[in-house]
């Protein structure tokens, strides 16, 4: 039940595109940050997905990725070629209760998509190229305890030069472009009746599978398909819909301001009042904001991660793309039973990472904002502040041929964050 937002020119200042992302998932999972440099692959070689197994491709694009620990996608993340993905779950008239059949999953498409494409449409192509040919579910949550919900995704994709939005129903799906301003997705269906791309016949699927008559009208994605979630006792304030709006007030208030600024997005993903930073029965477990330059100049994109829950007391590290990136292991779950990455849906696991067994210790306190615990929050925050300054001079400034100094950028600043938990 995630948020993600997009804000492109004239709403950025510098000509930028924000992404922004918060992953909304079970408050006992752990989610990693990784990186995966590029790489070729063997002709006719095999890919082993979350559950699923596909084809591999030629060539993958190196890739920075924030997943859950269980899982072989990821729920958000970015490429060496300034591509953003997010998914959300959405919840539809064709989700069925209980049915897990193990296909792919919204993570899976997420880091698929960033590794196979080069824009933002092309990643559009992939994931709905390949939903058509395996088809999207199974448990979404390793943790059995916490029930195994039926839900479809919708994704947000951007680039250095616009924004794609996926709503999808089983296999139904419309694409929305967006060009400029601002945009933002909840867990509900957001596209109705204008839509610049659609599986093919989309209508006539939709009327030959009894989900939609002519006589009920236009057309409208979101009104065929879309359906409420109830699988938890949720205040008002955090159903979709009320976060959908809480958040595109957000957008607008920041904008009126003047520019949306990498920070005022991370204060978007830090605003508790709306459930946008989650916390109860699903907990905000991490988060990103990237910032992609404008494709015209030479200007470096950096992406943040927090790799620990509830933005609010946690650090945005950066993390820029380099021949020789190295993400150090902090923020890596441990492997369980041998083997990385895979489900245990039957027991319960601690894949808690080194970081995010440190911020535990102290979150407990800054969340119950209890002296000391403010006095670090105020601390790290300030820290924060000081590094965004710094790496959007060093984005502007420096050129492809001095990244040779930023190689361990994201492993020197998560190794200094532990040294400040101790």
């Amino acid at each position: 039940m995630s948020d993600i937002f997009v804000a492109l020119p004239p709403a950025t200042s510098d000509g930028c595109v924000l992404f922004g992302k918060n992953s909304n998932r079970p408050p006992s999972e752990v989610q990693e940050v990784v990186y995966y440099a590029s790489k070729t692959h063997d002709n006719d070689s095999k890919l082993q997905c979350t559950f699923v197994e596909i084809d591999q491709v030629c060539h993958t694009h190196a890739v920075i990725l924030s997943k859950p620990g269980w899982t072989w996608g990821a729920e958000m993340g970015a490429n060496e070629h300034g591509v953003c993905i997010g998914n959300t779950a959405v919840w539809t008239t064709l989700c069925q209760s209980g049915d897990h059949v193990e296909k792919l999953i919204g993570v899976d498409f997420v880091r698929l998509g960033l590794e196979r494409s080069a824009t933002a449409k092309e990643a559009l192509d992939v994931i709905t190229k390949l939903l058509a040919e395996h088809g999207q579910g199974g448990p979404c949550f390793e943790d059995h305890s916490f029930g195994q919900w039926t839900h479809h995704n919708s994704f947000l994709m951007a680039d250095r030069t616009e924004a794609w939005v996926l709503d999808t129903a089983g296999p139904f799906w419309v694409a929305q472009r967006i060009v400029s301003g601002t945009y933002n997705i909840s867990s509900c269906l957001t596209i109705g009746s204008e839509f610049d791309a659609s599986l093919p016949d989309l209508k006539d699927l939709a009327q030959s599978g009894g989900h939609w008559k002519p006589e009920d009208g236009e057309f409208h994605f979101a009104n065929v398909f879309g359906a409420e979630f109830t699988g938890l006792s949720l205040s008002d304030v955090q159903l979709p819909s009320s976060r959908l709006k809480s958040g595109k007030e957000l957008l607008t208030n920041a904008t009126s301001k003047g520019k949306i600024s990498l920070e005022e997005m991370f204060g978007i993903l830090r605003d508790e009042p709306s459930s946008i930073n989650f916390s109860g029965d699903i907990h905000t477990v991490a988060s990103q904001v990237s910032v992609m330059s404008p494709s015209d100049t030479n200007a470096l994109d950096i992406h943040w991660f927090t790799a620990t829950p509830n933005p609010s007391v946690s650090v945005f590290k950066p993390f820029i793309f380099c021949p020789d990136s190295d993400t150090g292991d902090v923020t890596v779950s441990p492997a369980i039973g041998g083997e990385k990455g895979r489900p245990c849906l039957q027991s319960s696991v601690d894949r808690r990472h080194a970081l995010y067994k440190m911020h535990e210790k102290w979150r407990e306190l800054m969340e119950n904002k209890t002296a000391i615990g403010d006095k670090l929050c105020k601390t790290m925050r300030e820290l924060e502040s000081s590094c965004v300054q710094e790496m959007l001079e060093f984005a502007k400034t420096s050129t492809k041929s001095s990244l040779g100094d930023v190689g361990d950028l994201f492993k020197d600043v998560t190794e200094s964050e532990m040294k400040f938990y101790r």
